[in-house]
């Protein structure tokens, strides 16, 4: 009877251990939100679409500040240069310098592609956060796998997605992104992101090229590569407004 006591006592120590052992969740979640901000950022970025039917490559400005505010702008190629997107809290405009016209996007359309990409105009924006818009927990690695966190998300009820949640892949070490499954409401695997090449960049150490695969639709993916970032440095005050989303640049 002594045995048996001590061997649960042991045992429960060990789930203990193990418990403490991971960080905390939402601190966890947190640095994923801000992983490419700060107070602001600026940098330069291309993205690759491959479909198909068609490649196209665009390169494009961002500058965010905090979370609630993101204003992007395309450079090349010329056809699609000054389209820009600005998100300013929870609302969101596109701006086409062809027919200048500004188009603002509703909370229905934000789970919609950007720019013909595999990208959401959430993902780009990023109007939802993971840290307030999902509930987490830890998931128990597959066998085997002792080197990453599993981390699961599930959106509250008055989030809008179309997902039915997302597992997050981090590294112990260096608590970097892996890869991000997306599921949709019937529990289906429908899209992947991976990240990769962890690179020093603005005196932050982040992964610089995020590819997105969606699984339902064979021979795509979208690639955003990082070009250069930097980090808290001040902007200008109208970086964020509806007037420098209409400038000719």
């Amino acid at each position: 009877m002594r045995q048996l006591f001590i061997i649960l006592f042991l045992s429960m120590m060990s789930i203990s251990l193990v418990s403490e052992e991971r960080p905390d969740i939402r601190q966890l979640i947190h640095d994923m939100d801000i992983l490419y901000r700060s107070k602001t950022s600026s940098g330069l970025m291309e993205m690759k679409i491959e479909t198909p039917n068609y490649k196209r490559t665009m390169r494009m400005q961002m500058w965010t500040e905090g979370l609630e505010k993101t204003f992007v702008v395309i450079e090349s190629p010329k056809k699609d240069s000054g389209t820009a997107s600005l998100r300013n809290d929870k609302e969101m405009w596109n701006f086409f310098p062809k027919s200048n016209k500004v188009m603002k996007i509703p909370p229905s359309m934000m789970m919609g592609s950007w720019m013909g990409s595999d990208f959401t105009n959430d993902d780009l924006v990023k109007q939802s956060t993971m840290l307030d818009d999902y509930t987490h927990s830890y998931l128990e690695p597959p066998k085997g796998d002792n080197d990453h966190y599993y981390i699961q998300l599930v959106p509250k009820k008055d989030t809008a997605t179309v997902w039915g949640k997302i597992v997050i892949q981090l590294t112990k070490k260096s608590r970097m992104p892996v890869t991000q499954v997306y599921f949709n409401e019937k529990g289906k695997k429908v899209r992947i992101m991976t990240f990769s090449q962890i690179k020093m960049m603005g005196g932050k150490l982040f992964p610089t090229v995020m590819e997105i695969r969606p699984l339902t639709k064979k021979n795509r993916k979208t690639v955003i590569t990082y070009i250069s970032l930097e980090f808290d440095k001040k902007l200008p005050k109208n970086t964020f407004s509806l007037r420098n989303l209409r400038k000719k640049r």
